[in-house]
């Protein structure tokens, strides 16, 4: 059983003497140790060994500490002087040892020594703030020159008090650190100065250094896995730019590639990157650090599950507009139709398509809405064949057909925005109960004026008719003609035009 007073293993015992065992006895011989250290007047010189029968007996005054027996001499293979004559030199220098590091002198000594530690950690302190607090008011006094505002694209995102405060916050959170890395310093430092402490010291400096041994040995390790992945992002990265550069090429046209048409390239160069970004990741997968953990693993199925079950319409609108490109059912600018809504294609990406209409609505629809709807086009042949506008208007049969063609291709032939080479046409669409409807179609090159042209070709369908005294009216008002005005502007009525009489006509049998 090892004796240790103070913390340190003096000498062994190994046997017992009477009715003491190894254990009693060392618990005795550590008692009377400690009250030696409690002796101010205590001198090693004073410790004697005595023989006593057949033993050796170690004591100071009238106090026997020990015996050292002939059993022990046979376990060590000593004299038993040689054992007594070492086992007392190392009581002596163990209780001198502990007096002065715990006597008096000494715990005076040591907080002179943690006074002083105290006092510099106050100075550095001070220091520090008083640098602190110069850069704050070098930064005030340069403010103008240092501090001009942060914008992005056009918008403030801080003006100059804004950032002289957000520097004022980053220099307290600065000082606040460097303060506590210097606090956390000197803690070992005051521990260290108190035996008692010392443990203290070693746990603070092992809770610091052994981390970032730990961090430094890991990351070394692996080193190797990281160059691989460092290569294989550089070799990734490198396919993208080519990717990009061709499409860009294709784009602009400078780069032809037979039935590939150039509003393709840059979705397809969208869908390439993708492709070796995923391959990239999936290669890569193995060597990034934790990746063979549970936990990581656990993490990654429950993303990917979180990902299939909120990503169905996603997924099935990137199809879509993949479908859509390739399709080409329309491009940007063109002037569209999708169900209910009419408007310019101002974006195209690969969830949704968004079109403006003529009020200046921005309108944005999902790519599988239409992918499972129909689309009409009005500039895909406008340029070529002409896109044909038609309006219908109805007319009494009393009117000749031939008067009612001329009158409508001459409301078109006046039209802006209607191409004159190409002659407008009529058709007569229906022979209604009371009025024919004649359908004019007139030939446009400019899809995105549909509805000023419209007006514009109405508003001379009303001019031209009035001129020719022709009425456009519908037949209910038409049945109902007796007593009723003209629907012709009365500024273009002959003078002495009156309304026809309201008749009745009244037949009977005498």
């Amino acid at each position: 059983m090892p004796v240790k007073p103070f913390g340190d293993t003096l000498f062994f015992i190994y046997n017992q003497i009477g009715p003491l065992v190894p254990a009693e006895r060392v618990a005795q011989i550590e008692r009377k140790i400690k009250r030696l250290a409690e002796n101010p007047l205590f001198s090693p010189d004073s410790l004697f060994i005595s023989p006593n029968e057949a033993n050796l007996d170690v004591s100071y005054g009238d106090v026997i500490l020990f015996s050292v027996t002939a059993k022990d001499s046979a376990v060590l293979h000593l004299s038993k002087d040689s054992i007594a004559r070492y086992n007392t030199a190392r009581i002596g220098s163990a209780v001198s040892n502990y007096q002065q590091e715990f006597g008096w002198k000494a715990l005076l000594h040591r907080f002179l020594w943690l006074a002083a530690v105290l006092i510099a950690f106050t100075g550095i302190v001070i220091l520090i703030n008083f640098i602190f607090r110069k850069i704050k008011l070098r930064l005030v006094k340069r403010k103008e020159s240092l501090f001009k505002g942060l914008h992005v694209s056009g918008y403030a995102l801080m003006n100059p008090s804004r950032q002289l405060a957000f520097a004022f916050t980053i220099l307290r959170i600065i000082r606040i650190a460097v303060i506590l890395l210097i606090l956390y310093l000197t803690l070992p430092i005051i521990f260290s100065i108190f035996p008692w402490t010392e443990g203290l010291a070693d746990t603070l400096l092992h809770w610091t250094l052994d981390p970032l041994k730990a961090i430094l040995t890991q990351t070394l390790a692996y080193l190797p896995k990281l160059l691989t992945i460092l290569v294989i992002y550089l070799i990734t990265r490198g396919l993208v730019r080519l990717v990009g550069f061709l499409s860009k090429e294709v784009a602009n046209g400078n780069l032809v590639i037979k039935g590939f048409y150039a509003d393709w390239a840059r979705p397809t160069a969208s869908g390439i990157k993708f492709l070796l970004y995923a391959f990239m990741f999936v290669i890569i997968f193995p060597y990034l650090p934790g990746s063979d953990s549970k936990v990581f693993q656990g993490v990654s199925v429950f993303l990917g599950i979180l990902f299939s079950l909120g990503s169905s319409s996603a997924i099935s609108n990137i199809i879509a507009g993949f479908v859509i490109t390739y399709m080409r059912p329309f491009r940007i600018g063109d002037r569209i139709r999708l169900g209910e809504i009419t408007g310019d294609v101002i974006e195209k990406s690969l969830l949704v398509t968004r079109l403006r209409t003529i009020k200046n609505e921005e309108i944005t629809v999902p790519n599988a809405s239409i992918l499972n709807g129909h689309t009409i086009n009005y500039s895909t042949s406008s340029q070529d064949l002409g896109l044909i506008l038609h309006t219908t208007v109805t007319i009494g049969y009393e009117v000749p057909w031939n008067i009612v063609h001329e009158l409508l291709i001459k409301a078109a032939m006046v039209t802006d925005g209607v191409i004159k080479d190409k002659a407008p046409f009529v058709l007569q669409t229906a022979l209604n109960d009371f009025a024919v409807a004649y359908e004019i179609n007139v030939y446009t090159d400019q899809p995105g004026k549909m509805a000023v042209i419209y007006s514009e070709l109405h508003r001379q369908i009303h001019i031209a008719f009035n001129e020719a005294g022709v009425e456009i009216m519908s037949p209910n008002y038409y049945a109902h003609r007796d007593g009723n005005h003209s629907t012709v502007s009365a500024d273009q009525l002959p003078k002495d035009y009156q309304a026809p009489p309201f008749n009745v006509n009244i037949t009977g049998k005498d």
